[in-house]
């Protein structure tokens, strides 16, 4: 792009200007149209688990539905709450859609085709999707809304917690790519990672939803408690833009599960056809349908179960979660270095055995993770029958207690 700039007569600063600002349209445009056809894929499919129909009258099976929704909520009134501050209350939502979209900027489509290529890609993305927790809190605070606070103070209760794990899982494909460069980390996938460290993805994904704030977490705005969280005073594009951002950004885990986990842009050999015949449009093709997977397995996660309390969700991250990727990251570790020649992997056949020892390595993991949760188990289990004491009648018995007692 910047030489057939200059060929027609553009100066060298100037092309790598329009070169960049093109780039930045082009994958920012992509990301807020794919939220449209991401906001009808994730209705429909929450109408098959649902046993419902979704979107079916605008359009052909509903398809310009989505349309039809952002026309309607650019139109509705813009409200400000008496006692708001108005620049904070502005920004919030305008911070929480960039937090998303400059994620983007690092992602590799293809071989050399990728926003920029920073050596600190993994620390990149980890410090710029904070911004949305930011934005949270941003939102709540202005808002003037006890219900909108108390949502922000959940925000940062369960937002900022499940980092920790979230991090603990990259540190894993850093480790084994021996880069933060994200191209790097999709290289040296000869193998992809999913099939070598099941535990680091149940980690990282579980995390991700967590900080989406989705079901079964979706205690940022539990309406049965909170009304609506901290975006409850926003109306209009505002509110819209909290919705594209979460719609946009659980996508964005999507992509980033296939780029650190399924290969990215590599799909089994096709990657050699990018660069035999120069077509990056396979590679783009292999990434957007790895992520696609990625995506539909956590809208059925968010679809299948039910929401925890506050307790049982910090509970979770800090005695479950946090504990898991320690132990996880230096497993992975030892083993990796056990391994001899880990740094002269260039093929799969060099791939193959590293890639079996640690499968064994967190297959060890999953049983010693089960035998703990079922002993776990065992015992509240034992706690509440022995709260509970005799029972007369399994139905109301005279010294029943009731079942949340202790809890």
């Amino acid at each position: 792009m910047i030489d057939f700039l200059k060929d027609i007569g553009f100066s060298h600063d100037l092309a790598v200007l329009v070169a960049k600002s093109l780039g930045v349209f082009v994958v920012g445009g992509f990301g807020l149209l794919w939220t449209l056809l991401g906001i009808w894929l994730e209705r429909k499919l929450a109408g098959r688990f649902q046993d419902r129909l979704g979107p079916n009258r605008v359009g052909p099976v509903g398809l310009v539905q989505s349309i039809a929704d952002t026309v309607k909520i650019i139109i509705k009134e813009d409200i400000v709450p008496e006692g708001a501050d108005r620049w904070v209350f502005n920004i919030a939502p305008v911070l929480s859609v960039m937090a998303v979209i400059l994620i983007w900027a690092v992602i590799p489509f293809g071989p050399g085709l990728v926003g920029v290529d920073l050596s600190v890609g993994v620390g990149y993305i980890v410090a710029v999707g904070s911004l949305g927790a930011i934005a949270v809190v941003m939102a709540g605070w202005s808002s003037n809304n006890k219900f909108a606070l108390l949502g922000a103070f959940r925000s940062v209760a369960q937002l900022i917690s499940y980092e920790v794990p979230m991090v603990l899982a990259l540190l894993v494909p850093v480790l084994l790519a021996g880069s933060m460069r994200l191209q790097v980390i999709i290289e040296q996938q000869y193998i992809m990672y999913l099939l070598a460290i099941p535990m680091t993805v149940f980690i990282f994904l579980t995390s991700s939803q967590a900080e989406l704030g989705r079901g079964p977490f979706d205690l940022l705005e539990a309406e049965s408690e909170i009304v609506a969280g901290f975006h409850i005073e926003y109306s209009g594009m505002k509110f819209g833009m909290f919705y594209v951002g979460e719609f946009l950004h659980a996508f964005t885990v999507g992509v980033l599960t296939s780029v650190f986990f399924l290969g990215g842009w590599r799909f089994f050999g096709l990657e050699d056809l990018i660069v035999i015949l120069g077509l990056p449009v396979i590679g783009f093709l292999a990434l957007i349908f790895k992520s696609l997977l990625a995506y539909i397995f956590l809208i059925w996660v968010r679809m299948t179960l039910p929401r925890l309390r506050i307790d049982q969700l910090l509970n979770l991250n800090w005695k479950f979660l946090v504990p898991l990727s320690l132990i996880n990251l230096l497993v992975v570790a030892f083993v990796w270095k056990l391994i001899p020649d880990t740094d002269e992997i260039d093929s799969f056949g060099d791939a193959f055995w590293p890639s079996v020892a640690l499968l064994v390595a967190n297959i060890a993991m999953f049983v010693g993770m089960s035998v703990v949760l079922r002993e776990r188990g065992r015992r509240e289990r034992a706690r509440i029958e022995a709260l509970r004491g005799p029972v007369d009648d399994p139905g109301m018995g005279t010294n029943a207690v009731p079942a949340g007692t202790g809890d």
